[in-house]
């Protein structure tokens, strides 16, 4: 595998930059618990069987389907309650060891985060962690979905094929394949329980986490 003959590597943020599954996770829940733990656990569900979609169509989507008639926070509302919480945990979450280390490695290619997250979010916590600066190709979220950001930055010519797409949901797959992008599945933080038959079936390359991707590119 010769990582560096990509131009562009492209990467998901959570559960791949960050150990963040977990704490959108729990924040989702949090956020509809005023309309029941039932109710709160049915956003859960949702979110886990559709990682790396916004956080705005999970919330329409609860709204209406789940929450109907009862009393509870709006729209706008559980937005602000899940975006306090989310971003909370990540500044404070783990950050993929040997990032840095892949980024000396791969010097001569340009570096785009494209997440589910929502991209003010993403910028300004990037940018207090030290992280933005790895990323030259930008950093992109929602509300534009994964597959308008790629098409976007491929017309752009900001994403340069080959291009590789780092990612660690089903969604990453199947947007990376239809905009034409190498993927590479990373399952170490990843929420997605049906990981490794999915990989499997669909000859999909995974590693548990950015450093082994690295250690492989090495030997």
């Amino acid at each position: 595998m010769n990582l560096n003959s990509y131009k562009t590597l492209v990467f998901d943020c959570d559960g791949v930059v960050l150990d963040s599954n977990k704490v959108k996770t729990a924040a989702f829940y949090q956020a509809a618990l005023p309309y029941g733990a039932a109710a709160a656990q049915s956003l859960v569900d949702y979110h886990l069987a559709r990682g790396g979609i916004s956080r705005y169509k999970k919330f329409d989507w609860f709204l209406a389907n789940i929450a109907g008639n009862r009393t509870g926070p709006n729209r706008q509302e559980l937005l602000e309650a899940y975006a306090t919480q989310v971003r909370l945990g990540l500044l404070n979450c783990d950050i993929a060891d040997g990032l840095w280390q892949l980024r000396q490695y791969t010097c001569n290619a340009n570096w785009v985060i494209v997440s589910g997250g929502d991209q003010q979010e993403l910028r300004e916590v990037f940018a207090l962690r030290g992280l933005a600066e790895l990323f030259n190709g930008g950093i992109f979220g929602s509300p534009d979905s994964k597959e308008e950001i790629l098409m976007r930055e491929l017309t752009n010519n900001n994403i340069h094929v080959p291009a590789l797409f780092l990612g660690d949901s089903r969604y990453d797959h199947v947007a990376a394949e239809n905009s034409k992008l190498d993927f590479f599945f990373l399952h170490g933080w990843s929420e997605f329980d049906g990981w490794s038959n999915y990989c499997a079936s669909n000859k999909i390359t995974s590693f548990e986490s950015i450093q082994k991707l690295l250690l492989s590119a090495n030997q």
